[in-house]
C-alpha cells in the first residue's frame, strides 16, 4: 500500500466522520475504532465535541480507546479546559473508558461542580470509576455538596455515584439529612435509601424521603411505625382467614351442618 493510498483512506475516513448522514458517522467511527491509526486522533477528538448523536459520540469515544494511551490521554487531557460543554463532556466520557487510574489527578473540583449538568454528571461518573480507596471519604464530600442540585435526571445521577462509593458514603449522607433545605435532605435521604436497598425505585425513595422531611423527624418515625403496623395487623389478618377457609373444624359453629 503506498503512501498514497493511506492518505486517501484517512482523507476519506475523516470526511465520513462529519458526513450529514448519522448512520454514515457511526460507520466510520468504527472504522476508525476497528483500525485504530494515531493519524486519525484529531479527527475524532475535534467531532467528539460536535458530535449531535449520542451513540455517534459513544463510538468515537470507544475508537479513541483503541489509541495507544500514550498519545490520546495528553491530547484528551487538553480537551478537559476546553470552553465547550460537550467537549469536556466526552473527553471526561473517554477518560472513564479508558480507566487509567493516574487520571485521577485530572479531576478537580471545578470539574464536579461544573456549572453545566451533564459536564457534572459525567465528571461525577468518572471520578468515582478513578478515585483511590484512600480518596473515597473526600470524593463523598465533595459528591454531597451537589444534593438537591437539578432536575430527577441531574439528582438520580448524583445518587447512582455516591451508592456506587458504597459504606464510606454513610456518614456524610445521614449527616446531609439533617441539611436546612428541605431538597438537600430530601435527596440525600433517598439516596442512603438506595444504597441500603439498591432495588428501591428513585422516584419512590424520593417521595418518602421528601414525606419524612415535611412531617420531621420525630413524626416520620410515628408514621413509619404505624404503618409498619398496620402491614402486620393486615398480614396477620390474611393469614387468619386462609387457616379458618383451610381448617373445615373452625367453620362458624352458628352455621346449619350439611346433612350426609
Amino acid at each position: 500500500m503506498t503512501t498514497t493510498d493511506v492518505t486517501a483512506q484517512h482523507t476519506r475516513l475523516i470526511n465520513a466522520l462529519s458526513a450529514e448522514d448519522p448512520s454514515i458517522r457511526l460507520k466510520a467511527a468504527l472504522a476508525a475504532g476497528s483500525n485504530p491509526d494515531p493519524v486519525v486522533l484529531e479527527a475524532l477528538v475535534e467531532r467528539c465535541a460536535v458530535e449531535p448523536d449520542f451513540f455517534v459520540r459513544d463510538m468515537l469515544s470507544w475508537a479513541l480507546t483503541r489509541l495507544p494511551s500514550e498519545i490520546t490521554l495528553p491530547r484528551i487531557r487538553r480537551e478537559l479546559d476546553s470552553e465547550h460543554n460537550q467537549a469536556r463532556s466526552q473527553a471526561l466520557h473517554t477518560l472513564s473508558k479508558i480507566d487509567n487510574k493516574s487520571t485521577w489527578a485530572w479531576i478537580t473540583r471545578d470539574m464536579l461542580r461544573d456549572a453545566d449538568d451533564e459536564v457534572a454528571r459525567t465528571a461525577w461518573r468518572v471520578a468515582v470509576v478513578l478515585v483511590p480507596e484512600a480518596e473515597e471519604k473526600d470524593l463523598v464530600e465533595e459528591l454531597v455538596l451537589q444534593l438537591g442540585r437539578g432536575n430527577r435526571g441531574v439528582q438520580l445521577s448524583l445518587s447512582r455515584a455516591i451508592v456506587d462509593l458504597g459504606e464510606v458514603a454513610k456518614a456524610a449522607l445521614e449527616k446531609a439529612s439533617d441539611h436546612p433545605d428541605p431538597d438537600v435532605a430530601a435527596h440525600a435521604r433517598a439516596t442512603e435509601m438506595l444504597r441500603r436497598n439498591p432495588e428501591t425505585g428513585f422516584d419512590a425513595a424520593i417521595e418518602d424521603a421528601k414525606r419524612a422531611v415535611r412531617l420531621g423527624p420525630e413524626r416520620a418515625a410515628a408514621a413509619e411505625a404505624a404503618a409498619a403496623q398496620a402491614a402486620a395487623e393486615a398480614a396477620a389478618g390474611q393469614a387468619a382467614g386462609t387457616a379458618t377457609a383451610a381448617d373445615p373444624d373452625q367453620a362458624d359453629p352458628a352455621a346449619p351442618a350439611t346433612e350426609a
